[in-house]
């Protein structure tokens, strides 16, 4: 068989170019990261981002720094040329964000760009221009002093690599959160976010790292801030994180900074959620915006041209010294979450809105609401809402297939030769007569109800039995397409980051279609007016903020199969504990409608929610057997 040659040739510098940029120049916020990371570095203390199209279109950054000479222009835009390093070993104490010299010559390979600039020492300014990496013209123009990039259809000579884009919205929501931790990391530069033209971040740059949380994040988190700040040896931290009570379903609330410079590390995301561990449930995550100043001798910013993974020398010393900062500001303050009453005028306020919603229950159904919200006859949900013929996301359209699908494979995962368990309900039990002949003999430990049927004992764990009617409920609502809601007054507020408010309005006609009815509250806040009528008055904020972080999370897989695992989570959250006191009318509604079930006999995790004891067993425990 003849082989082919492979010829070793050199690549053209355009295919360098292009390659290069690759490294770099991953989405616009690659590009964003980089022309900030340079006006920060240039002196600026106002710095002013547009976007279009979520970046792909235009990127517009202006700064009010040092300017680049006219003369040293054309230098900017080659490969590995930069003012912040001469040899390898200025590595070793690099204070600047940028310093690799490949920045600019990568951006300019693969978009159209345009550099406005003037320094204070010269009268007029400079405007270049470069497209696909070739320098297109330049002429003299009168600008205020600093400098002003211009990025233009992005990959637009790469159509391979644009195809990999997300959508303008999430594009737009890397930046946000881009331009978020920027504003963090120098509470002393004044950032402006227009996106599509509309203002989505400003902050004021007055130094003060409180305010740009409240500026960014809102009043909530403000008000729920507790401040960190400690001094050992040669390290030092100061900043804040939120009490337990704002925490979320992901790390993107985890901020820290490194000698001001935004990183992620695996050591330092431990030490934080070991000192939150006593403090919070297990997979919820905390707000931190932590200030650290740590020797440049003692950490190693990797040469990645995202330059975001550190190392450091002494990982234990890190870790203890992260550790106990985090600890001692939790410790300090009695995490006792408080209940915010509303004043009197926005109470009548609110009850003149929200009132001729919901009529008022009966004072039984608002005790079964408080401790159960089980169905009942003369509580019939107020309102109902069935949806035909709507246009679904891709996610919605598939959920609903996917839930006949799943309780089709539900059924099926039983086989015909049955485990013992399932024996014990071959007996009419199931039967409507059956219901009827049902004695419930009380409750033990709070938790367990006790049933004597025919010739055994069945003990049904509350927990269990409320977890699986929930999840049921939730599968049927969702296969059939219709909801219950019921409202809620006052309305529930979330005040949400751009990534979450995006992510609310993606998914929208998905929370609908689950009974949440959600209307926009001004800025980045929403109201809840309206929730699942299973899940009204237990933990519905925390629910939703659940869903919502979910499906924020870039690394959580967004498929139907995902999102039921949600809905087990939420059958779980939502359902009665356990030591929570129902009384015998309320258990014996929630036996029945278990008992209604297809598969009654397990709760969403695979816990069995009903065990039994026969008249023969017992009499052998108590020797009249022998």
């Amino acid at each position: 068989m003849e082989q082919t040659s492979h010829l070793i040739h050199l690549l053209d510098q355009k295919t360098i170019n292009q390659i290069a940029a690759g490294e770099v120049v991953e989405r616009p916020s690659s590009v964003v990261k980089e022309l900030l990371e340079n006006a920060i570095d240039a002196g600026a203390n106002a710095i002013t981002v547009e976007i279009k199209e979520g970046g792909i279109s235009l990127i517009r950054i202006t700064d009010n720094g040092s300017g680049i000479p006219k003369d040293q222009i054309p230098m900017a835009f080659l490969r590995h040329s930069t003012s912040k390093i001469t040899e390898v070993e200025d590595l070793l104490t690099v204070h600047s964000l940028g310093f690799r010299g490949e920045a600019l010559s990568s951006i300019a390979a693969v978009a159209q760009v345009e550099l406005v600039t003037k320094t204070r020492e010269e009268l007029t300014g400079v405007r270049y221009f470069m497209e696909g990496g070739k320098e297109m013209g330049q002429e003299e123009i009168g600008c205020p002093d600093g400098t002003t990039f211009l990025v233009r259809n992005l990959f637009f000579n790469t159509p391979a690599r644009r195809k990999f884009l997300k959508s303008p919205v999430t594009e737009g929501g890397y930046i946000m959160e881009l331009v978020e931790r920027m504003a963090l990391s120098h509470p002393d530069i004044s950032f402006k976010c227009m996106n599509n033209n509309q203002l989505k971040v400003h902050t004021t740059g007055n130094g003060q790292l409180k305010d740009a949380i409240y500026q960014i994040y809102g009043r909530q988190m403000a008000a729920n801030l507790l401040c960190v700040e400690r001094e050992q040896d040669a390290y030092r931290v100061q900043g804040f994180v939120a009490k337990p009570v704002v925490s979320r379903g992901n790390r993107n609330l985890m901020n820290y900074f490194i000698n001001g410079r935004y990183i992620r590390s695996t050591l330092i995301n431990k030490a934080i959620e070991e000192a939150y561990k006593p403090f919070s449930m297990t997979h919820r995550y905390p707000f931190t915006a932590l200030h650290f100043t740590i020797p440049s001798d003692q950490i190693d910013v990797n040469v990645h041209p995202t330059k975001m993974e550190v190392r450091f020398h002494g990982e234990k010393e890190i870790y203890e010294f992260v550790y106990q900062a985090v600890s001692d500001a939790l410790n300090e303050k009695e995490l006792i979450p408080e209940v915010e009453l509303a004043s009197s005028k926005e109470s009548e306020k609110q009850r003149n809105g929200h009132v001729a919603k919901e009529k008022a229950p009966e004072p039984f159904e608002v005790k079964r609401r408080e401790e159960m919200n089980l169905p009942k006859p003369s509580f019939a949900p107020q309102k109902q809402e069935k949806q035909e013929n709507v246009d679904e996301e891709p996610v919605g359209k598939q959920l609903q297939g996917i839930v006949s699908k799943f309780l089709k494979e539900e059924r099926a995962a039983y086989p015909q030769e049955k485990p013992k368990q399932m024996e014990l309900f071959e007996q009419p039990m199931l039967s409507k007569e059956a219901v009827k002949q049902h004695r419930i003999i009380g409750q033990v430990f709070g938790t367990y109800w006790i049933v004597e049927f025919s010739d055994k004992i069945y003990f049904i764990d509350q927990h269990a039995a409320h977890e699986k009617v929930l999840y049921e409920r939730l599968m049927k609502s969702l296969k059939n397409q219709e909801c219950f809601i019921q409202m809620v007054t006052p309305p529930i507020i979330l005040s949400l980051s751009d990534r979450e408010k995006e992510t609310i309005e993606q998914y929208m006609d998905t929370f609908q279609k689950m009974g949440f009815e959600i209307e926009p509250f001004g800025g980045n806040d929403y109201q809840v007016c309206g929730v699942p009528t299973d899940l009204l008055g237990i933990s519905e904020k925390e629910i939703l903020m659940e869903w919502i972080d979910a499906l924020t999370d870039e690394n959580y897989k967004k498929t139907p199969e995902a999102l039921l695992d949600k809905a087990a989570t939420m059958a779980c959250k939502a359902a009665v504990k356990g030591n929570q006191r129902l009384s015998v009318e309320e258990a014996k509604e929630l036996i029945d409608e278990l008992l209604t079930l297809e598969h009654p006999y397990h709760c969403p995790h695979g816990r069995p929610t009903i065990i039994s004891m026969t008249e023969y067993e017992l009499e052998k425990k108590f020797k009249r057997i022998v």
